[in-house]
C-alpha cells in the first residue's frame, strides 16, 4: 500500500485521530511532566512522528503507538535533564577538589553515555530508560508497552550488550 493510500496518511483521518487522542494524551503527558510547555512539546512531537510514519503505523494500533512515542519522548527528556543536572552538580562539587583532567574525563564519559543511549534502537532504548531511569520492573515495562516480559528481557539484554561494548559495565 502506498503512503497516499494508507488511512493514517490521509489528512482527514489524521485530523480525526488528533481530535480523538490529543486531549487524553495531553493529560497523560502532563501527569508525567507537570509542565504545560513540555507537555505541549511532547504532544506536538508525538503527532509529528505519527505523520512522518503514517504509512508504517497500523490504524488499529495507533493509540498504543502515540502513547509509546510520547512516553519515549518524555523519557528522553528526563534522561537528558538528569545528565545535565548530574553534570552541573558534579562540576560544581568537583571545582574545589578535583583536577581539571578528572572533570574533563567525567564530562567525556557522560557525553559518551548519552550518545550510546541515543544510538540504541528505539525499542531497546525505551526498555533501557524505563528500567534504568524510571526504575520500572520488567513486568511493569511489559504491561506498559504491551509486550511479554521475555521480550523486555531480550531488549534489555541487547541494550546492555551495546552499552557494555561502548562504555563498560554500568
Amino acid at each position: 500500500m502506498s503512503k497516499n493510500q494508507h488511512p493514517i496518511c490521509k489528512s482527514d483521518t489524521f485530523k480525526d485521530l488528533y481530535q480523538k487522542y490529543a486531549k487524553d494524551l495531553r493529560h497523560f503527558v502532563f501527569f508525567k511532566t507537570q509542565d504545560m510547555d513540555k507537555t505541549e512539546d511532547i504532544v506536538q512531537e508525538t503527532f509529528v512522528k505519527l505523520w512522518e510514519n503514517c504509512s508504517k503505523v497500523n490504524i488499529e494500533k495507533v493509540k498504543s503507538y502515540i502513547y509509546s512515542v510520547a512516553s519515549n519522548t518524555f523519557l528522553n527528556m528526563v534522561k537528558h535533564d538528569k545528565v545535565v543536572q548530574k553534570h552541573q552538580n558534579s562540576v560544581s562539587s568537583h571545582q574545589s577538589n578535583e583536577s581539571p583532567e578528572f572533570i574533563l574525563l567525567e564530562k567525556e564519559f557522560m557525553e559518551k553515555l548519552e550518545r550510546t543511549i541515543q544510538a540504541l534502537p528505539e525499542k531497546q532504548k525505551e526498555v533501557f530508560l524505563l528500567n534504568r531511569i524510571e526504575k520500572k520492573t520488567y513486568k511493569e515495562i511489559a504491561e506498559q508497552i504491551d509486550i511479554s516480559v521475555k521480550a523486555v528481557e531480550k531488549r534489555m539484554h541487547a541494550a546492555l550488550l551495546v552499552m557494555r561494548e561502548n562504555i563498560g559495565n554500568i
